[in-house]
Formats: C-alpha cells, structure tokens, sequence
C-alpha cells in the first residue's frame, strides 16, 4: 500500500478530451482574464486573475443556445454565445466575444446532443400555451392538471 503525501489522492481522475478553448476578446484580442473551454459533457467558465472563479454547466442541462453578432463583432470575427441551461447557479451565460462563434455553436450543440444521449436524457419541448391548448387559455373542469376551475390546487367550490 503505496503510503500518500500530504494534499495527495488514492484515486485518478481522468481528464476529458478538451474539444474548444477560447478567451473572451476585447476589439478580436484574447486579452481578458475570462476563458472559456468545452470538453465531451460539460462547459468551463474561469473569471479572474487574482481571485478565481470556475463554474461549470453540465452539457445535458443545456435548453438552448443563441448567437448574437454586432457590426463590430463581425469587423473582428467574433460574437456572442447565450446558453440557457437548466443549472441552478447558471441559468443563463454568456460567452462574450468568442472567435469563429458560429462553429462553436455548431459544436457545442453537437456535444449537447452526444452528452443527453449518453445520460438517456429526452427533452421535451413545450410548443403549445399553458396544459397543451393553443390559445393559452386554462381548461375548467376535468382533463387538467388539477381538479379546480382554476387550476391552481385549491378547491374553489362551496359545499
């Protein structure tokens, strides 16, 4: 039994192949203290020079995402990625100013796909109003979600 140093571990943790690293970039110029990396199931946010901050967003919880581009974003070959996630510390991130954005939208959309169904994750989309109605309007009586006429869990009848 190999004896540990202080600070040491019995176990090794595999690292994930990085797919994508980059810098948020002031005028196309990595020269922030942001950076940004995606590996196979999760993307990395690092803040900070002195005091560091990571967070990370598991690939599977990712609802959408969204490029934005300004002119001078395109004068400098950069934009904007929004992710919406289902994360509670990180609801919603963005990733300011990343180089050739569209591709790394592309390949960060593929790795949320590849990571839900390696989980066996199926997201369900909502495209209708409230309880699957078109119009938005909440049924009265049976066939929703709860057994009152307003649908909220309280009994409204008088007896």
């Amino acid at each position: 039994m190999a004896k540990l140093k202080n600070g040491g571990f019995a176990v090794s943790v595999e690292e994930e192949e990085l797919l994508w690293q980059d810098r948020k970039r002031i005028l196309g110029l990595p020269i922030s203290f942001t950076r940004y990396r995606l590996t196979a199931a999760k993307l990395l946010i690092n803040v900070g020079l002195l005091n560091l901050r990571e967070e990370e967003i598991r690939l599977y919880r990712v609802r959408d995402l969204r490029l934005t581009q300004t002119l001078a974003d395109r004068l400098f070959g950069v934009g904007t990625i929004c992710v919406e996630s289902a994360d509670a510390s990180m609801p919603h991130v963005h990733l300011k100013h990343v180089k050739n954005p569209r591709k790394v939208t592309e390949v960060r959309s593929a790795g949320v796909e590849e990571s839900r169904r390696r989980n066996g994750i199926r997201a369900t989309e909502i495209v209708s109003g409230p309880m699957g109605h078109e119009d938005g309007e909440v049924p009265t009586g049976d066939g929703g979600l709860f057994p009152d006429a307003d649908q909220n869990g309280v009994d409204d009848r008088l007896e």
